[in-house]
């Protein structure tokens, strides 16, 4: 859980999502960065340091990242934690599922093509 004296800044947020997603996959730091395309002998640090918010990964590898935990890289970025959340959901459907979500979330908005 995020502490809440500390403001909610863009690295802690995408450092606490980071995690929150790691440990949904069950890979240890240094696996998930391995499996990024980090060096062996440097993953499980540099990993460290991008949960801990102590440095923020350049978008390249937070794209490799999310590929490889399954989600979109997008669900780094959100702005909140609804908005996470959605898109998450969202990246677990199948493409059919994708279609049909859209069309319900825009019928809800009254924006019908």
């Amino acid at each position: 859980m995020t502490d809440l004296r500390e403001p909610m800044t863009k690295t802690n947020i995408l450092a606490r999502r980071l995690k929150e997603a790691r440990l949904r996959s069950g890979l240890t730091q240094e696996r998930l960065g391995v499996l990024a395309g980090i060096e062996e002998d440097s993953a499980s640090a540099r990993m460290n340091q991008y949960e801990r918010g102590k440095h923020y990964p350049h978008y390249e590898i937070m794209a490799r990242l999310a590929a490889v935990l399954n989600v979109s890289v997008t669900y780094f970025y959100a702005g909140d934690d609804q908005e996470a959340e959605l898109l998450l959901l969202f990246s677990q459907l199948s493409r059919p599922l994708r279609d049909a979500a859209v069309e319900r979330v825009r019928a809800l908005v009254g924006n019908t093509p």
